[in-house]
This record gives C-alpha cells, structure tokens and sequence, in this order.
C-alpha cells in the first residue's frame, strides 16, 4: 500500500507553498487507495515552538486534509539518530569536522546543491571530537556501496551522484541529526513509499539512496514536484513573510476552495508555480 508523508518543520506558520506540498501528497495516496502520514520535524532546538503545532493541525484541517493515525514527531526519535550515527562510526564512515562556514567557503573549489562543496579539510586530520560534527566520507562509502540508483516519478530513473554534495554533515553540533539523516531515517521509519517534496530537494535524493544503501533501508519512490514562486521567482518563504494559512484561516476564508484552486493551478497574482524536471548532474 502506497504510504506518504507531509512533514513541517514547526520554526514559523505554513503557508500556500506548503499548503500544495501537503496536497500533493495527500492526493497521492488518497487517488491510490493509501495513506497519508503528518510528521512533525521539531529536533531544531529552540527554533520549534510547539503552539505552531496546534495551528499546523488547524491550518490542514481547513484544508480539508485529513491525516492518519496520530501525528508522529522527530524528537520522540532522537536514539534512532544516534543509533544510525553510532553504526556509520563503526563503519569507518564518518570523521569529526571543526570548520566554519567561512572557512568552508574560503576554501571550496566547487559549488553545490548545498553552497560550497566541503573539500575535505578534516578528513586526514587530528580533530578533538568534543565539539565537532560529523561527517559522511562519501567516496568511501560509495566505494563500499557500489552505483546506486534511484527513481522519480516525473523525472523517471536516477544514477546516485552523492559526491555533488561533497562529505556532508550527518551529525551536527547543535542539532541530534542532520536533514539528510533525520528524513531518511524518519521516512524508513514510517513506511513511506513515496516521497513527495518540492523540486528544490530533488539533489538530495543522491545522498538519502546512499544513506539507504549503508543503513540496510527500504527504498521508496521520489516525487518531486513544483514549487509556489514569487513575482521575482524565489520560493515562497515563511522568512520573506509569505501571508500564513492561520492569517487567511483566521480572516475567514474557504480553506476547501483555497485547496481546490491549488489542485487546478490557480494561483493568487504575483505566485507562479515552477516548470520543468530536473535530472541528475
């Protein structure tokens, strides 16, 4: 059975943007006789505020989309992380990273789907593990998984190319687990086989099928998919102050005709929705 997932991080209210991610993937598995899981990605410290919870729940409501069973939460996982973590340190596949950003940046000679791709700079060097992330040796762990492939929906099959992204951070200093990690333990975790997000993210399924392959995971199906832009062609951001579904919710409007306007392509003036599929590098 088709399982899917629409999974908030609760640092701020949703908007349209993530009203037609959860559609999509509410729609997905309701079209195909399945079910759709909301998860909620609260492990980033003081940035989750649990009364945005509560308005998430409400927000999807007025929508009109109906979860099921109860809502599952990243922080109730935190030993899973750690587990995972603990297995790649056995394998000999993480090292200690102590560099900034800037640092990163200054030394970087390629660019990726993330910023700066990190070349390297602790992988043969003494590193005081007490305050430092962790990172994936990517090349090594490619060496031991061999090529690896992966398949969109829109986009059809998908050689792995991790390496893109250079060594990224597993396990960070300030947070239990890095996105990479945390969403594809979470998605494993939850039966999910089908995983719908934005196209933005699409890089990142060259690094959650090599996380697959190392952890012994199930490996589900990709859909990415359009995403909401702004009269200058940026995303839709909650940071730029994109109008919340709480503010248009609390103002009275139809949450179902909204939800119905997203599904035909029908957009408020000034938010056009992204075209074309992306392909691997």
């Amino acid at each position: 059975m088709i399982r899917t997932r629409f999974a908030p991080s609760p640092n701020g209210p949703l908007h349209l943007g993530h009203a037609y991610a959860a559609i999509v993937a509410h729609d997905a598995a309701r079209e195909r006789g399945g079910a759709f899981v909301l998860r909620i990605e609260d492990i980033d410290g003081e940035r989750s505020r649990a009364q945005v919870v509560e308005e998430f729940f409400l927000d999807l409501e007025w929508l009109g989309l109906a979860w099921d069973g109860d809502a599952v939460f990243q922080s109730r996982r935190l030993a899973t992380y750690a587990d995972a973590g603990e297995r790649l340190q056995a394998m000999g596949l993480l090292y200690p990273c102590t560099c900034t950003r800037a640092e990163i940046a200054a030394a970087a000679k390629a660019w990726g789907p993330d910023g700066p791709v990190y070349p390297g700079t602790c992988r043969h060097r003494e590193v005081d593990p007490a305050n430092a992330a962790w990172r994936l040796d990517v090349g090594k762990a490619m060496a031991l998984t061999g090529p690896l492939e992966w398949r969109d929906e829109a986009a059809g099959p998908q050689a792995a190319v991790p390496q893109v992204f250079g060594d990224v951070v597993l396990l960070r200093k300030d947070l239990p687990a890095s996105y990479h990690l945390a969403a594809t333990l979470d998605d494993a975790g939850d039966g999910i086989t089908l995983v719908t997000r934005g196209m933005d993210l699409f890089a990142a399924s060259h690094i959650h099928r090599l996380l697959q392959a190392l952890l012994d995971l199930p490996v589900p199906t990709w859909l990415h998919h359009p995403l909401l832009l702004e009269a200058d062609g940026r995303k839709l951001a909650k940071r730029r102050g994109a109008p919340s579904l709480a503010d248009r919710r609390r103002a009275g409007e139809d949450g179902a005709v909204i939800a119905r306007a997203l599904r035909e392509g029908r957009l408020p003036a000034g938010i056009s929705l992204s075209q074309g599929v992306h392909h691997s590098p």
